[in-house]
């Protein structure tokens, strides 16, 4: 072994003992080994219900997932009966339960069905929410809902060929905590102010007198303040129409398909920036491709991502290397993680930057 390929050697062993060690600290450990591990978080690949039954009681801030719809017709990513469905998904909220802290949330996107060979609406949506309230303990702080203007239309019975629905491109997105009183900071979201609040900041005698109005909003002089922002509504309008660029690169260089059912980076960051603060770990337990955890470390959490699919979890590793890692090097990746090797991505990252600074020398 050269010198050079020795000090390499080295540095990766030192480096993997301080992320072990800052992961100790910061992120909760399981027994399973992950699947892949960042400075931030950990991917894991296993049964949701296994891996959360090792973690602590109240050990995480936020529980952001998206798990696979009540459809009736099978997909790739393992959707349940909408029969079954409800209790199914109950055993994973008890866990979460569980696990979140006293002032933790549980974020949850739920797509619309149809009843089977019918055009009326499935409420299997609606009766999870109402399971989770009145069995599992959860509260409901806020419905929200996500609308997605690039949704194509759907389903094609309905919509497409009998002509008789419109579209549908929104989805519920139950925001439950653990007690009454999460932790939320609406401030860390506030929406761009329209052009006629700009200009009533501008010049707000121009447009409106404090006064009360006939509705009983009394509207004074501090209506016209400058907070930054507006209030945003529970109705979230985020197109899905990401190119998630190395994740579909990857994907491409090692010929796997990529996640059919991926959501757009904006909906977790959304919850992530009011429901936590950095430094907080999130987790998402039917993970998917990682957008969860790939937000998460942007926004400066902890994580944590569990998913029952290998591919997906190899694939999903994707997401954390950087533009100048070589497609061998995704393949390499992607053979050790389908092989069950528990890898750290700082290896490729840390080896990319050396080799671009010996090349810069």
């Amino acid at each position: 072994m050269t010198l050079g390929l020795q000090l390499l050697s080295s540095f990766r062993e030192q480096h993997t003992e301080k992320v072990q060690n800052r992961m100790t600290i910061g992120v909760p450990r399981l027994v399973s080994a992950p699947a892949y591990l960042t400075d931030s978080g950990a991917a894991y690949c296993g049964d949701s219900i296994e891996l959360l039954a090792q973690l602590p009681d109240s050990s995480i801030n936020l529980v952001f997932t998206s798990p696979p719809f009540a459809l009736q017709r099978q997909k790739a990513y393992g959707n349940k009966d909408q029969v079954e469905y409800v209790e199914w998904l109950a055993a994973f909220a008890r866990e979460v339960r569980r696990v979140l802290k006293d002032d933790g949330s549980f974020v949850l996107d739920l797509g619309g069905s149809y009843e089977k060979g019918t055009p009326a609406r499935s409420l299997y949506n609606f009766r999870v929410l109402i399971k989770f309230c009145d069995d599992v303990g959860f509260f409901l702080a806020e419905d929200f809902y996500w609308y997605n203007p690039s949704k194509l239309p759907s389903p094609i019975e309905w919509v497409n060929k009998r002509k008789l629905r419109a579209k549908d491109a929104v989805n519920t997105v139950w925001w439950f905590s653990k007690t009454a009183w999460p932790k939320a900071d609406i401030t860390k979201v506030l929406a761009p102010y329209s052009d006629r609040m700009k200009k009533l900041l501008a010049d707000p005698d121009a447009f409106y007198t404090p006064k009360l109005r006939p509705s009983g909003h009394d509207i004074g002089k501090g209506f016209a303040k400058d907070n930054g922002g507006a209030i945003p509504s529970n109705l979230l309008q985020i197109p899905n129409t990401e190119s998630n660029g190395l994740y579909l690169d990857g994907c491409k260089t090692v010929g796997e398909k990529q996640h059919p059912a991926r959501f757009p980076a904006k909906l977790p960051e959304f919850f992530i920036r009011m429901l936590t603060e950095p430094g907080d770990t999130v987790l998402d337990i039917f993970a998917g491709s990682n957008t969860t955890g790939q937000v998460a470390q942007a926004e400066e959490r902890r994580w944590l991502a569990f998913e029952l699919s290998r591919d997906y979890v190899a694939t999903s590793a994707f997401r954390f290397l950087s533009g100048d890692n070589t497609h061998d090097e995704m393949r390499e990746l992607y053979d050790r993680i389908e092989r069950g090797e528990a890898v750290d991505l700082n290896d490729y990252l840390f080896q990319r930057t050396l080799l671009s600074a010996a090349a810069g020398e």
